[in-house]
């Protein structure tokens, strides 16, 4: 099950540089992981600030 992030991202970009097979991406006005490409390992809700990822 692919990870999502909520709408309290700041677009810090940490959750970007954590994801081991680039899933990640910003998007207008948050950050955005795209559900084909995530491996649901769950490095990018470790890494993220403000725990606004988790899984779908």
């Amino acid at each position: 099950m692919a990870y999502v992030i909520n709408d309290g991202c700041v677009m810090c970009g940490a959750c970007e540089g954590a994801c081991p097979v680039g899933a990640i991406s910003a998007g207008a006005d948050k950050y955005e992981i795209d559900a084909d490409t995530c491996i649901s390992c769950g490095a990018c809700a470790g890494a993220c600030p403000t725990g606004v990822i988790s899984e779908e």
